[in-house]
């Protein structure tokens, strides 16, 4: 286990260095306010891979141990356009999906969903190499075709950054296609898939997913719902500043989602309670030690490193953001090892409901501290509903403990 986490950490962290420096890439090259429009079009895709994630995501894992990929395969690949349409409309609806960028989101949510469930398939059948490999592609490729655009082809602006994520989505599914064919080709045997109809096992899955939805849904909501409303109070700008706050502060969640990913594997597969809690409780401890070293060397770093070197003058403040996440970003990673552990163990509805008590958090702070204080009042308010959901789930997981 420890050896499929550090590779997981590894190729996260060499994700993290290339999205950090293209945050800063992006600083200079599209501005403040082009940081701010490509901030809400991923806030709007995130939220959407979660409607996206009812019949693949996480779900593939718990349900791959059960049934066989060649049933579970065509479920993901076409929910994923259904799902994708479904929350573009929503969005719409509510006055949240950003003007003018309605199709680029239906395309994007579309071909990451895509790759993501491939990636899924690939963890749930152990293929962990071709599980970090994809993820590799989908987070580090945008970088090098992005340094194309910006300084070959000389187009600074927003669309290419958009081109650039179906590209490096697109490459991404392409190449876990080629992994998954020996698997999608292989006969396999379920003794459980051949007692049941297909009605009943996609029944199964979409209770199973509804309640990975509604968790996700409220979890990246509580992560992202931020974005609109500074949006309103301090326009693209606004979303800028944070969105660069957000992203130095979000690279230290490389290790809890990549600690979460291997934990997930192990606790889908085994049913014993014991074995259960004890993979948890080890994890945890790694995960928030670990957390808390790497946000203590961020939070030395000077605020005139930002401005001066890496963002530019017009994002002074960033460090005061990073400062007000710092405990949230510690305490969302450590609930991610707790809430995994419920996932993976079939107690989805726990996650689920720290989810939504951490967005009711959130809506409640945010609408004293945003007003007030700004940008700062807004990742304040954030760290405020990361604890929160970290308090509760500590407490569930104990009394479910004993």
């Amino acid at each position: 286990m420890l050896k499929d986490i550090l590779s997981t950490l590894l190729s996260r962290y060499l994700i993290a260095i290339l999205n950090l420096a293209l945050i800063f890439i992006n600083a200079q090259v599209l501005g403040i306010e082009g940081v701010g429009t490509v901030g809400l079009i991923w806030a709007s895709v995130s939220i959407n891979v979660t409607v996206c994630g009812i019949f693949s995501g996480n779900t593939l894992v718990y349900f791959l141990n059960q049934y066989p990929i060649r049933l579970l395969y065509p479920v993901a690949i076409g929910w994923t356009f259904v799902g994708s349409a479904l929350s573009c409309c929503l969005l719409y609806l509510s006055g949240l999906l950003p003007e003018g960028y309605g199709l680029d989101i239906f395309g994007l949510t579309a071909v990451y969903s895509l790759s993501v469930a491939h990636s899924r398939f690939l963890l749930g059948k152990d293929h962990i190499r071709g599980f970090n490999l994809t993820n590799l592609l989908q987070g580090g490729l945008l970088f090098f075709i992005l340094l194309y655009f910006y300084y070959v082809a000389q187009r600074r602006e927003v669309s290419a950054y958009i081109w650039g994520l179906y590209l490096t989505n697109g490459v991404a599914f392409i190449v876990g296609l080629l992994l998954l064919l020996p698997y999608l080709k292989k006969t396999e045997k379920q003794p459980l898939a051949e007692e049941k109809n297909l009605f009943s096992i996609l029944r199964e899955m979409l209770v199973y997913g509804l309640w990975g939805s509604a968790d996700n849904i409220a979890e990246t909501c509580t992560m992202r719902l931020n974005y609109f409303l500074v949006e309103r109070f301090a326009g693209p700008g606004g979303v800028g500043l944070l969105d660069a706050g957000t992203k130095i502060s979000e690279s230290v969640w490389h290790i809890s989602r990549s600690v979460a990913y291997i934990e997930y594997n192990r606790i889908a597969k085994t049913k014993d309670k014991k074995k259960q809690e004890q993979i948890t409780l080890q994890l945890f401890k790694f995960t928030f030690l670990s957390l808390c070293i790497v946000m203590t060397g961020i939070l030395l770093i000077p605020e005139w490193v930002y401005t001066d070197y890496l963002f530019g003058r017009a994002f002074e403040g960033v460090r005061g953001i990073i400062m007000a996440l710092s405990a949230g970003i510690i305490a969302l990673g450590c609930h991610t090892i707790l809430s995994h552990y419920f996932i993976g163990s079939g107690k989805i509805k726990y996650s689920a409901a720290a989810s939504c008590i951490g967005l009711a958090s959130l809506l409640t702070a945010g609408s004293q501290l945003i007003p007030r204080y700004g940008i700062t009042g807004s990742a304040a308010s954030a760290s405020i509903a990361f604890g929160v959901m970290l308090l509760f789930s500590m407490i569930v997981f104990i009394r479910q403990k004993d």
